[in-house]
């Protein structure tokens, strides 16, 4: 379990990648819809779907040709169990628990 939490947080700490997962609890879309508004390359949102898609966060499929990104939501149970260990952050809010991260190691 420690290597998915790990793999999680990871790919959680970055704000493109929260946008992202932001973006997919809509519907699925296309890797070229979730790049649109971003300020980036398409490679480099690839390399943010990579991450997300190593946690187990996100899913991928090709759907002709066109490759096709969805939520996974059960993804987060094993880190909501782990948060909700702490108490203060029940229900679990993940912009919170960043929050109280960011003021704990001074970011």
């Amino acid at each position: 379990m420690d290597t998915r939490l790990d793999l999680a947080f990871a790919a959680l700490s970055d704000p493109t990648r929260r946008a992202i997962l932001t973006m997919l609890l809509e519907d699925d879309m296309a890797v070229t819809d979730v790049a649109q508004p971003f300020d980036m390359s398409l490679a480099a949102v690839s390399k943010h779907l990579t991450i997300l898609t190593r946690a187990g966060l996100i899913s991928q499929e090709k759907r002709g040709r066109v490759k096709w990104c969805k939520l996974e939501p059960d993804a987060l149970r094993d880190a909501s169990v782990w948060m909700q260990g702490f108490g203060q952050f029940e229900p679990v809010n993940l912009d919170a628990f960043e929050r109280f991260l960011e003021a704990e190691l001074g970011d």
